[in-house]
């Protein structure tokens, strides 16, 4: 498998198979000369000496004694035979993993939304810093830590319900603009994605990171400046309005990788505890494209 672009999976370890996995890294034995013919134990007659088949007399079982009625009736009446635990992460699981993380979100943000009488930045900023401490911890772990995860999903919900009721005070209904815009990217990048408008190849993800790259260099740039008392412009008029577009195309931009790992990961058999891990890709991107449509909602409501 080759190295994720992604930097949340790009770590050694993540979304690997093991193959000493059944059903990978076997091979089929050849049929023998004069043996049974397709590694069937029973030779040419699949029901000859087969323990569990039945002959002229009807169902046997282990002993090859034939079935009485009540044995009959006691197997026609078991559950059906389910599907083997395969250990192995499947979209299921990736969809209960980042619905647990949004809920610790969402429930963590209105906690900061209704019992903080005065919503203020010192409390936002002090939790957006614990969350990208911990972020940065998850990130670079070469094992999955859910509580870690679940930590930083409570932590940048803070944030947000914090940020989002300071930003909803000034602005009123932006809260919900926002969380309606994320949305609205969110399905459009999934159904662009699935029906294969878009296409995540070797050039289109070196060409997103390098813009990606650029674009965090110029908010740093800009936030430097502005301890400084120099204003560049990137948070309001035409160009804030360029940025903030730009900034959720980029968070697009990575849902697309997420979406691509977590396929691959899937068709190559990662690890299910790896859901945790895309649940965390996931919860990165869409709080990269909440803040940039808080901030882009902003401008354009400058004038309100």
């Amino acid at each position: 498998m080759r190295r994720s672009s992604n930097p949340v999976f790009s770590r050694e370890g993540s979304f690997t198979r093991d193959s000493g996995y059944a059903g990978f890294g076997t091979t089929r034995q050849p049929t023998q000369a004069g043996g049974p013919q397709g590694g069937n134990p029973y030779g040419n007659n699949p029901y000859a000496d087969n323990p569990y088949a039945g002959g002229p007399s009807g169902q046997r079982g282990r002993d090859g004694a034939p079935l009485t009625a009540e044995q009959l009736a006691e197997m026609y009446q078991a559950p059906s035979a389910g599907p083997l635990a395969t250990g192995r992460m499947t979209l299921d699981d990736v969809v209960a993993r980042t619905a647990m993380t949004l809920l610790t979100l969402v429930a963590a943000g209105a906690v900061a939304w209704f019992a903080l009488p005065d919503a203020n930045y010192g409390v936002a900023v002090g939790a957006a810093f614990a969350a990208f401490v911990v972020g940065m911890v998850i990130s670079f772990k070469r094992s999955v830590n859910p509580p870690l995860i679940l930590l930083y999903a409570g932590l940048e919900g803070f944030f947000l319900g914090a940020l989002t009721r300071v930003f909803n005070t000034i602005w009123p209904g932006i809260a919900i603009q926002a969380v309606l815009g994320t949305t609205a990217v969110f399905a459009a990048m999934l159904i662009a994605y699935k029906s294969g408008r878009i296409r995540v190849t070797p050039r289109y993800t070196r060409i997103g990171l390098a813009i990606a790259m650029g674009f965090v260099g110029l908010l740093l740039v800009n936030l430097i400046a502005s301890m400084f008392g120099a204003d560049m412009g990137l948070n309001s008029g035409p160009l804030g309005i360029l940025v903030g577009l730009v900034g959720i195309a980029l968070g697009a931009f990575f849902l697309s990788l997420d979406f691509a790992e977590i396929e691959r990961a899937i068709q190559q058999g990662a690890p299910q505890k790896e859901a945790w891990r895309a649940a965390f890709g996931l919860t990165l991107s869409l709080v990269w494209i909440y803040i940039e449509m808080l901030r882009l909602i902003a401008i354009l409501r400058g004038d309100d």
